[in-house]
């Protein structure tokens, strides 16, 4: 039996949360009332059953104004969530306006961590993946990931490195029953603008 099934455009991953997953979904289910987002990485390969650690969660974001970024800063310091780059809204704002990205771990612990990177359509390739997203499902925790074609090929053309292509090989045998050959070649030209 295969680990997934597809309803409605959604790929359902048909098995039970874990630890990782809920720390996730916390932070996501904050989020998710300021932003969209995308998660991308990783996460996407350990989400659909590939067994391997990590330490950060890579969650792309539309460059935000001050005062949406305010308004999450203080919901998720009320939520248990600390970050990295300081505890005040302003001063970890001014990471995000310079494109870098900013990391939350729950208050007292430092992994696993949510690594925030934001993106502007000047960065063509994060742009597209988080404007086509696609919805995973774990029993009632659902995120988007990029199109699996895209992080797939984006694993092996642009990060390329040993856990990278190990992700890569995972979500290609998981999910070859649903991977189209001509979204492999749409995406590889994008992509290539990248390298």
């Amino acid at each position: 039996m295969k680990g997934y099934n597809v309803e409605n455009g959604t790929i359902i991953i048909n098995r039970d949360l874990t630890e990782l997953d809920f720390f996730v979904k916390n932070f996501l289910d904050i989020l998710e009332k300021h932003s969209s987002f995308l998660i991308v990485s990783g996460f996407v390969s350990i989400s659909t059953g590939r067994t391997r650690g990590t330490e950060d969660i890579d969650v792309l974001v539309p460059l935000l104004e001050f005062e949406e970024f305010r308004m999450f800063f203080d919901e998720i310091d009320k939520h248990g969530f600390w970050c990295y780059q300081g505890n005040d809204a302003k001063e970890v704002y001014s990471y995000l306006k310079e494109m870098m990205s900013v990391r939350f771990a729950r208050k007292g612990e430092v992994f696993p961590n949510m690594e925030v990177i934001p993106v502007t359509p000047e960065r063509k390739t994060k742009w597209f993946e988080l404007n086509h997203p696609q919805d995973i499902k774990i029993k009632d925790f659902v995120f988007k990931i990029p199109p699996l074609e895209f992080e797939i090929l984006y694993k092996e053309m642009i990060l390329g490195g040993e856990k990278d292509l190990a992700d890569a090989r995972h979500l290609r045998e998981f999910f070859k029953d649903i991977l189209r050959n001509e979204k492999f070649k749409e995406f590889e030209t994008l992509i290539k603008l990248e390298i």
